[in-house]
């Protein structure tokens, strides 16, 4: 027997003796380990509002409402116990409409009562909205793109991509969890050929619903500004889009932190008119433009904003009087019909401004 022979008999016989679990936990440990996922994760629920009533519906109608196991809830449901029934009680939680009084406990919110069991016309809407409100990430589009419409889907995937953080793989089914949610709640309608947000903001008790100071505050830690910057709008000079400058457009500068600055007002003087304006717009960090109306004069300062690439904030009452190649970008539509349109415009005003200084790309007109 040759000395190869012996070594080799030998390591079998050690094998042999060696019990399997060690030799399996040998060879795992020495196994590479996998490299974790460092990309962007989903935070926003993965059902629509409607569909994450199923499990809090389930258990009001066959356990009265009472805490149950998660288990036991699947139960309720008919369906298994896995992987995309948590989903589910995930997406549940994250609108409100359940909640965990205890591990792997789960119960209805009073949220999901009043929108079940509603006690008035108003309950379900009402509650339904709360929900969409309470969403991570849905509730941030909601009110960035309130009293709009939605951008063009190649705008508004960049949007959710670079402002919201919505992972690119699931951007299809982000937009269609949030625009049947929204519809849902009645918080969305077709305008033409696009989407309107609706702002409730203001009015019917709604206003619990979105506290625009919070809104405000947050914008303002992302938008640099100093107390020298200025505001320059451009609107008609008549009345009566002409007195809309010292009730709406003034305060909501003001309260956006900037100096607001009209041509009429605060520019006009010796010298060549245009040159003034000119500088006015140059030196502005931010513009406004009223575009109710089609005011000439209005369109020749929104030309020079243009060619200075300057972030412009429009706002119009018709969406007849914005030009079509403005429509992709952001547009405040308001209603003079709302009894609250006053109010409304000016805090979504002030949050358009802190929004566009921190993120021109949404209102430089390319």
């Amino acid at each position: 027997m040759t000395e190869t022979t012996k070594v080799a008999e030998v390591k079998a016989e050690v094998v042999k003796k060696t019990p399997i679990k060690k030799v399996i936990k040998k060879a795992v440990k020495k196994s590479p380990q996998k490299t974790k996922s460092t990309g962007p994760t989903s935070n926003y629920p993965r059902h629509t509002v409607e569909k994450a009533l199923r499990i809090p519906r389930a258990i009001l109608e066959q356990n009265a409402g009472k805490e149950c196991s998660q288990a036991d809830s699947a139960k309720y449901c008919g369906v298994g116990y896995n992987g995309p029934f948590q989903l589910e009680i995930s997406s549940s939680l994250k609108y409100g409409l359940l909640e965990r009084p205890s591990p792997n406990q789960i119960k209805p919110t009073e949220l999901a009562k009043q929108i079940i069991k509603p006690q008035s016309s108003e309950d379900e809407l009402n509650g339904l909205r709360s929900a969409v409100l309470n969403a991570p990430t849905i509730s941030d589009v909601y009110k960035h793109y309130r009293g709009e419409n939605l951008p063009d889907r190649k705008f508004f995937e960049n949007a959710l991509v670079d402002t919201f953080k919505v992972p690119t793989e699931k951007l299809s089914e982000f937009i269609e969890i949030f625009t049947e949610s929204l519809s849902s709640s009645k918080l969305i309608e077709k305008s033409g050929d696009k989407f309107r947000v609706l702002d409730i903001s203001e009015g019917n008790n709604s206003s619990k619903l979105i506290d625009t100071g919070s809104e405000l505050r947050k914008l303002s830690k992302s938008a640099p500004i100093n107390s020298t910057d200025t505001c320059f709008v451009m609107m008609p000079f008549a009345a009566p889009l002409g007195d809309y400058y010292a009730k709406i457009y003034e305060p909501a500068i003001k309260k956006a932190g900037l100096n607001p600055i009209r041509a009429d007002n605060d520019i006009f003087g010796t010298g060549k008119i245009v040159d003034q304006i000119w500088s006015g717009i140059n030196s502005a960090k931010i513009l406004i433009a009223e575009l109710t109306g089609r005011n000439p004069n209005v369109y020749y300062e929104l030309g020079l904003a243009h060619a200075l690439k300057k972030p412009v904030v429009l706002i119009s009452s018709n969406e007849e009087d914005v030009p079509f190649d403005l429509k992709h970008i952001r547009v405040i539509y308001y209603d003079k019909n709302d009894p609250f349109w006053g109010t409304k415009l000016i805090d979504k005003v002030a949050e358009n401004i802190l929004s566009a200084i921190a993120h021109p790309q949404e209102t430089i007109l390319f």
